[in-house]
């Protein structure tokens, strides 16, 4: 039985199909092979979180409403909360959220690197320049 995981891992709850299409309802009409269809990618995990649940409540209401389904997201986008993840960066082969417990030396080494771009907006030419321009900016090598 599938387990469905709301904020803590040690309080997921069994999920239930007629309860979602309930309400998933509220929103709008939704069959069960629409429903179905929209969580077949999960069906391979057995705990989920409720984010996936919402998305896969989306996936299926915009079968017949994108307008149910921006209400139902809208009124679940709380689950989507980017404000409770922090930022985890892989520095000089620490993964690390904030940099204040460096010493001088590990805060000098992150200042002094290189940070490549990997925006395909940019054509060859122009990301070089911004490579050698951040370079030069933060008096470090950087060889063509």
């Amino acid at each position: 039985m599938k387990k469905i995981i709301y904020k803590n891992p040690n309080d997921a709850e069994n999920f239930s199909l007629a309860r979602f299409k309930k309400s998933l309802e509220k929103y709008g009409k939704v069959s069960d092979k629409d429903i179905k269809a929209a969580l077949k990618e999960f069906d391979q995990y057995e705990t989920m979180h409720v984010s996936c649940l919402v998305e896969a409540g989306i996936k299926a209401l915009e079968k017949t409403s994108k307008k149910a389904a921006k209400a139902y997201f809208e009124d679940h986008a709380e689950y989507f909360d980017e404000g409770k993840f922090e930022r985890l960066r892989r520095i000089t082969g620490y993964l690390v959220g904030t940099l204040d417990r460096w010493n001088d030396a590990k805060k000098a080494e992150e200042k002094a690197r290189v940070k490549h771009s990997v925006n395909s907006a940019v054509d060859d030419a122009t990301r070089l320049v911004m490579l050698e321009t951040q370079a030069m900016n933060q008096n470090v090598a950087y060889a063509r």
